[in-house]
């Protein structure tokens, strides 16, 4: 581009000397030196001549199209020229297509197709000089590169046209990327034409059709290595993996335990805690007690030898440096056979014939005991309600004294008990006292019969009292056959009472007499006259005695 200029030399009698030309660009709204556009850094040259400038543009580019403007400055002013020269490149460059499956390249100039066009390979000419030129994909190679020029104008090519290049892929952040953050992963290749993008991830499922792959809030679960492909027209390359690896708080752990059957005391048992976290979680164990108990730390807990105390719930805690601690529980029942029994009787104090006698067994078991009861050395004849940890003996008697002891028994072993004796005690008082009423209320009724069957026979045979005193004057003794005995036994075995009525008999001191006891009751007859003994006192006839015997 050309340009001519003047300025008066002389400007109220002032010298006008030129201090600098230049040439201005057109950006948008604002006019630039183009000098100063880096742009145009080492393509662009002002040449001037006295009134007559020059602006050179090599390496012309589609982005070199605008409005130009020159200018220049003197001592005393500034001036540029207006409206200024308006460039329009139009950008040689080459269209790629694959019509029926052959290999089509095209130039475009935007001159008439008449014009003889010049074809490179790899930057050698071909011997081809139409627009179009036709190439078999299978001779391709993936790093061929196209470019035409205008014939008279070979040093001026167009862009060259090629594969994707191996394609390069960026993590950003490139620091540490942790969970829930923003990740972004950028795939680029240098292609003509551009290439498109795939992303995949290693399993090769597809993820994204474009350059970048977002994740817009990674997850541990998008830990893993990537990659992407670039592909136009002249081919695809496939870029190498990128690792994406996010660190995360432990996720809740689980705890195993082994052996997974049964555990039975004394065995070795082991508890193993594991989570997933990154970086790696370290773990520590506890137990729930009033408070926790801390018991170690490590992925395992082990009991060498497992004790019943050892029962209870225990926890894992997985921690690392990022985010909070997570917790697990886990429950352990350890099974042991019947520790030693003991036992108790109900009531404590004296036992007595005809009470309730209750006898209870108990054992610390896992799983709970069975128990048997045995008297002396043989089991029990129990009836489904005394059979268990209780024993109730309803009704005791003296045959229930002897010696009890329990056995404790579950799948793991058998215990049994001390013995314990039980001692019946006769319940002699109480008897005695019941039996006394008995005998004194049958010795009222006894001898109420006795007092009417006497009156009777008073009435019935009066004369009966002066036949005996004739015979009591002749000194024959007096029949005493109206004197009665009544006797009661008491038996310490409980027999029934009996009671046996034999003539009166007077009264004889044995060795026995201090547990012999008398009742007399008198009667007296209503007679006209009464008649005494001559020597001694004669015995009421109508005394009746009653004996007590206690055997």
């Amino acid at each position: 581009m050309n340009c001519t200029f003047t300025y008066p030399e002389r400007i109220n009698r002032q010298v006008n000397s030129l201090q600098k030309t230049f040439w201005l660009r057109k950006d948008g709204f604002y006019y630039k030196d183009v000098e100063t556009v880096s742009e145009y850094s080492g393509r662009v040259k002002n040449i001037c001549d006295e009134n007559k400038c020059t602006l050179r543009i090599t390496n012309l580019r589609e982005t070199d199209s605008t409005v130009y403007r020159f200018g220049f400055i003197t001592n005393k002013s500034s001036y540029s020229g207006r409206p200024g020269v308006t460039l329009s490149v139009t950008d040689l460059q080459v269209k790629v297509s694959r019509p029926y499956k052959a290999l089509l390249f095209q130039c475009l100039s935007g001159l008439s197709s008449q014009t003889s066009y010049i074809w490179f390979r790899n930057g050698h000419q071909i011997e081809h000089q139409t627009l179009y030129y036709y190439y078999p994909p299978e001779q391709l190679l993936q790093t061929d590169s196209y470019s035409c020029a205008l014939s008279g104008h070979e040093k001026c090519p167009s862009p060259p046209v090629y594969a994707p290049k191996l394609p390069s892929v960026s993590v950003s952040p490139s620091a540490e990327i942790v969970e829930g953050s923003s990740v972004t992963l950028t795939c680029s290749s240098d292609a003509n034409p551009a290439p498109e993008y795939t992303w995949y991830n290693m399993n090769g499922h597809e993820l994204s059709k474009e350059s970048e792959l977002v994740f817009s809030s990674v997850q541990s679960s998008d830990s893993g290595r990537y990659y992407c492909k670039a592909k136009n027209d002249l081919g695809e390359r496939t870029s190498g993996y990128v690792k994406v690896e996010v660190k995360y708080a432990p996720k809740l752990p689980s705890v195993s335990v082994s052996p997974s059957a049964e555990i039975v005391e004394g065995s070795s048992v082991t508890l193993t805690c594991s989570s997933d976290a990154n970086p790696a979680a370290t773990f520590k164990w506890y137990k729930r007690n009033q408070t926790s108990k801390y018991l170690g730390e490590g992925a395992q807990l082990v009991f060498s030898s497992i004790k019943s105390s050892d029962s209870g719930e225990f926890s894992c805690k997985a921690e690392n440096d990022l985010g909070k601690p997570t917790y697990k529980w886990i429950s352990i029942d350890v099974k042991y056979a019947p520790q030693f029994p003991s036992v108790s009787v109900s009531p404590s104090a004296e036992i007595v014939e005809g009470s309730s006698v209750t006898l209870n067994c108990s054992s610390d078991a896992n799983p709970a005991a069975n128990y048997t009861w045995y008297k002396e050395n043989g089991p029990l004849n129990l009836n489904p309600s005394n059979a268990g940890a209780q024993l109730v003996l309803s009704s005791v008697n003296s045959s229930a004294s002897g010696e009890y002891y329990c056995e404790a028994e579950n799948t793991l072993g058998r215990r049994t008990s001390k013995h314990i004796s039980i001692n019946v005690k006769w319940g002699g008082k109480s008897v005695a006292v019941a039996g006394t009423i008995t005998v004194v209320l049958l010795v009222i009724v006894f001898l109420s019969v006795l007092v009417w069957i006497r009156q009777k026979r008073a009435s019935n045979e009066p004369s009966e009292a002066e036949e005996r005193q004739e015979h009591t004057e002749q000194g024959q003794p007096e029949e005493q056959e109206d004197l009665q005995y009544a006797s009661i036994h008491f038996s310490k075995t409980q027999e029934p009472l009996y009671s046996n009525t034999r003539p009166a008999r007077p009264p004889r001191r044995t060795e026995q007499q201090d547990v012999t006891e008398y009742a007399a009751v008198k009667f007296t007859r209503n007679s006209t006259a009464m008649r005494t003994r001559s020597k001694e006192p004669e015995e009421d006839p109508a005394a009746l005695y009653s004996t007590v015997n206690k055997s």
